[in-house]
């Protein structure tokens, strides 16, 4: 079910609806959003990075920061590299530094997601459709859950796999495909 006045799922947005929105994003929230979806990390994660957490190809989300409370040390991909590399980013301190001190509140960011949305006419989508979408994507080309476990350190594979969208065409033409081979 897609998530309607913030209730159900977040929708799950395919490359080219992610490109569209995160060209249609401006700095802070583009790079922020797209930090979400390289990394698989949740928002509240991501506005709380600070300069010193990218470092030597990774990106280190500190356990204090984290819904697990666990660290969790994420490879750079190489789109994230470019955006990462094409946007201006502060020298010290937060990463996405707030207006009043402190670091960019999920709010702001949720805020501009839902406004380019509007723009955009993107329906169910919110800060977790990044998440959602880059773990569907893995699985459907046939990463296995344990591996999406390892990158989003999800305790419970169960509570992992209802963050994939699998309709039931896929699942029928998974079934079929056993004996087509």
């Amino acid at each position: 079910m897609p998530k309607v006045n913030r209730n159900g799922q977040a929708a799950v947005l395919d490359d080219e609806k992610l490109a569209t929105l995160f060209t249609h994003l401006n700095h802070p929230h583009r790079l922020l959003f797209q930090i979400c979806y390289y990394t698989a990390a949740r928002v509240g994660e991501v506005v709380q990075l600070q300069v010193d957490d990218i470092a030597a190809g990774r990106i280190t989300y500190r356990a204090r920061n984290t819904k697990t409370r666990q660290t969790r040390s994420v490879v750079i991909t190489p789109p994230l590299a470019e955006a990462l590399k094409t946007t201006p980013l502060p020298s010290v301190g937060y990463l996405f530094p707030g207006r009043f001190g402190g670091h960019l509140t999920t709010q702001a960011a949720d805020k501009a997601l839902r406004q380019a949305c509007e723009d955009l006419t993107l329906e169910g989508v919110s800060t977790h459709t990044f998440r959602r979408s880059l773990l569907t994507k893995m699985h459907r080309q046939g990463h296995s859950l344990r591996t999406l476990q390892q990158i989003t350190k999800h305790a419970d594979i169960g509570n992992l796999a209802k963050y994939l969208d699998i309709g039931q065409q896929e699942a029928d033409e998974a079934l079929c495909g056993l004996w087509m081979q």
